[in-house]
């Protein structure tokens, strides 16, 4: 049996990677989101409310299959959502169960971690 010597990462190494990387995605960002600016009217694909340069902050470029790397000069893999459009569809990716636009679910978690709260607190007191 032989043993293995544990290697150190090395703190630095890592550091500059990860810079690195966040400078990457931020550039990377800006530049498709200033494309799909120029190419869409400043409208929510999902609740159709409209922005101008008082709140166009508020409107997300949203990759429609989920890969922040697929960014075509047509902008066909991206939609404009508001911020509160874009959240419910990745919420969507990560429980489907979530209702869509007000809808019934389908399925997912059923329990309630808030369902007994009153007789919680009426114990406390």
């Amino acid at each position: 049996m032989t043993t293995r010597k544990r290697v150190e990462p090395d703190a630095a190494r890592l550091d500059r990677v990860v810079a690195e990387a966040r400078r990457a995605r931020d550039e990377r960002e800006r530049g498709y989101r200033a494309q799909a600016l120029k190419l869409y009217p400043w409208i929510c694909g999902r609740c159709a409310r409209e922005f101008d340069h008082a709140n166009v902050r508020e409107l997300t470029v949203h990759h429609r299959d989920h890969n922040h790397d697929n960014n075509p000069p047509d902008g066909s893999n991206w939609e404009l959502l508001c911020l509160y459009c874009h959240d419910n569809e990745h919420q969507r990716q990560l429980d489907p169960g979530v209702p869509v636009d007000g809808g019934e679910s389908s399925g997912g978690a059923t329990h309630s971690p808030f369902a007994d709260l009153a007789a919680l607190l009426k114990r406390r007191d």
